[in-house]
């Protein structure tokens, strides 16, 4: 079974190609890309249209491989052990399993997320090297091997906030997902709301791209700002000519905090509409 996309995402070719070609290899899918562009949805969709259970671990700063893995509660079996309770006598009671042994374990082969690995320390991908290529590691408290049933498609994403180490990065098959052109778009965007009026969708999507053009912006809109914003437009029933200008960079589009996130950005976009009116006269 490949992946081609589902009702509710919208893959280019060379997604598409990139998705099957880890699957075929059995590596790792790197997915980069600006936020909002999809990465964590991918793994999401590709479960589903492989018909697979998925699996989600959402990385933190403070995330360590090993909690991937597993954790020992000793301080929970110390405490046990002072009650003079039964169960301290089985050291597996006091054994949390993480994420890549529930997806060792699983019967089905399942796709594994592990999003946003740069959030990590820098040595987090090193750490988990040979689990991820062997598909296998060792539980020392209780002297056992845990080894993948069946070998899961792992779908790993980053925003680029830290470099990967290259030792990680040959091990995986790597994928960036471009920024969708006007076409793309608008197909994602009809997947979201297919009875949206072509005018709306017409000019919403001239005043998106156009902010994205506009230089010395922190952070570019994304596509699910745009349909963030989207849907506030039809929610509050703006009208067309809220949106329509001769000059779009001479007016502030209605409902603009769901595309600008920050205030720089927002008192830049400002000042140059206000540049632009002056010059206008």
């Amino acid at each position: 079974m490949k992946f081609e996309g589902t009702d509710r995402y919208v893959a280019t070719a060379d997604l598409m190609m990139a998705v099957n070609a880890a699957v075929v290899l059995q590596r790792p899918l790197l997915v980069k890309g600006e936020p909002g562009t999809g990465k964590t949805q991918l793994a999401i969709e590709v479960a589903r249209a492989l018909q697979r259970p998925l699996i989600e671990w959402h990385i933190k700063s403070t995330t360590r491989a090993q909690q991937g893995l597993y954790e020992y509660d000793a301080v929970a079996r110390l405490r046990d052990s002072q009650l003079g309770e039964e169960r301290v006598h089985d050291i597996s009671n006091y054994i949390k399993k993480g994420k890549l042994w529930r997806a060792f374990e699983s019967e089905e082969q399942p796709v594994l997320l592990i999003d946003e690995i740069d959030k990590a320390d820098i040595e987090f991908p090193n750490d988990l090297l040979l689990e991820l290529d062997r598909m296998e590691f060792f539980v020392y408290e209780t002297s056992q091997r845990v080894k993948a049933r069946n070998r899961p498609v792992v779908v790993i994403t980053s925003n680029n906030e830290k470099e990967l180490p290259d030792a990680f990065l040959r091990r995986c098959f790597f994928h960036y997902i471009q920024f969708p052109d006007r076409t793309t778009m608008q197909s994602i965007i009809d997947v979201h709301y297919p009875g949206l009026k072509k005018e709306l969708l017409r000019e919403s999507l001239e005043v998106f791209f156009d902010l994205r053009e506009v230089p010395g912006l922190k952070k570019k809109p994304s596509t699910s700002e745009l349909l963030d914003w989207i849907k506030l437009l039809v929610a509050e029933d703006i009208p067309l000519e809220a949106l329509r200008s001769e000059e779009p960079r001479t007016v502030i589009p209605p409902l603009y905090g769901a595309l600008l996130k920050n205030e720089q950005d927002v008192h830049l976009f400002e000042r140059l509409v206000f540049l632009n009116r002056r010059d206008a006269r």
